[in-house]
């Protein structure tokens, strides 16, 4: 039986309706990178901490999220939407997003030294996009596997469609259009308590359980580990968030298993049945990953068409 997901209320299905395109094509990055459930972890932690880094972000989500009473269920929140966004059928996905938008736009209010911020403001939106992407990305090349320049590049590209529909406009496009982002920003951040109260929720596994501790500990150590310099300085998260040589061993271990196993009901191998191709589509070569996507007619242009 397929496995089913629901968002906010709706029913989500990655293997339906058959054909129905993604809103990224499966030679994206995004769909080798979301597969890699290591990637997404260290990835998803790291955003969040950057985010954080602006105050009027850090008190919307902290305010007016359910992250402090459901750490677990926010987290599930935010992983079926990012994955949604990546493999999920189009129409789904615009609407799940839609009703993001529909609930950020009840948000708005100040931050504890009173300066006022909307969910909706462009500004945050940007950052909240660009954060999501550097993370990804960071993440799948330092504990997976490594990417080009070239590469990370596409990937920049490839995201702006999703970013769009979230509402963001001034999206990076490359590693150096973040940094510049990052740079242009960097007034606006700082340290807060609350940062060290995510990372004590994502130490202490509540927001994945399951998983063993030492490996709660490691991901948001490892998050840390990618933040760019400037952001961790800003952030004043210290020596004692350092990634020790054993946790990062176990977590390139664990990203390499995980880029090998594969599991037919995941969100990846659904949605690559869904478009017409092998359920073990992004767990073979280059060469035969092209060969299949000819023979299934699933060139980029007509894709992108048909997913429009």
């Amino acid at each position: 039986m397929r496995e089913m997901k629901s968002y906010l209320g709706w029913k989500i299905d990655y293997g339906t309706p058959a054909g129905e395109p993604a809103l990224h094509h499966p030679s994206s990055l995004q769909w080798r990178i979301f597969k890699n459930p290591v990637a997404l972890g260290v990835g998803g932690v790291a955003a969040v901490l950057m985010e954080f880094a602006d105050p009027r972000i850090r008190s919307g989500v902290w305010d007016h999220s359910t992250y402090k009473a459901d750490p677990i269920g926010r987290s599930m929140r935010t992983g079926v939407a990012a994955l949604l966004g990546c493999y999920g059928p189009a129409s789904a996905a615009r609407r799940v997003i839609q009703g993001v938008t529909n609930m950020h736009a009840k948000v708005a209010g100040a931050t504890p030294s009173g300066e006022t911020y909307r969910a909706l403001d462009t500004e945050l939106l940007d950052w909240v996009a660009a954060t999501a992407g550097y993370g990804f990305v960071t993440a799948y090349d330092k504990f997976v596997a490594p990417l080009s320049e070239a590469e990370k590049t596409r990937f920049y590209r490839d995201g702006v469609v999703v970013a769009r529909l979230y509402g963001a406009k001034e999206t990076p496009t490359s590693s150096a259009d973040f940094f510049r982002m990052m740079e242009a920003r960097a007034e606006r951040f700082e340290p807060h308590p609350i940062v060290e109260e995510f990372l004590t929720i994502i130490q202490s596994g509540k927001a994945a359980p399951g998983a063993p501790r030492f490996l709660h500990r490691a991901l948001a150590r490892a998050a840390v580990s990618i933040l760019p310099p400037l952001v961790r300085r800003k952030l004043a998260l210290g020596p004692r968030y350092d990634l020790t040589t054993r946790s990062w061993v176990a977590l390139k271990v664990a990203g390499a298993v995980a880029e090998r196993l594969v599991d037919r009901k995941s969100p990846a191998c659904q949605a690559s049945v869904r478009v017409g191709l092998p359920y073990d589509f992004l767990y073979r070569g280059a060469a035969e990953q092209a060969r299949l996507l000819r023979v299934a007619g699933l060139g980029e242009s007509a894709y992108a068409n048909a997913a429009e």
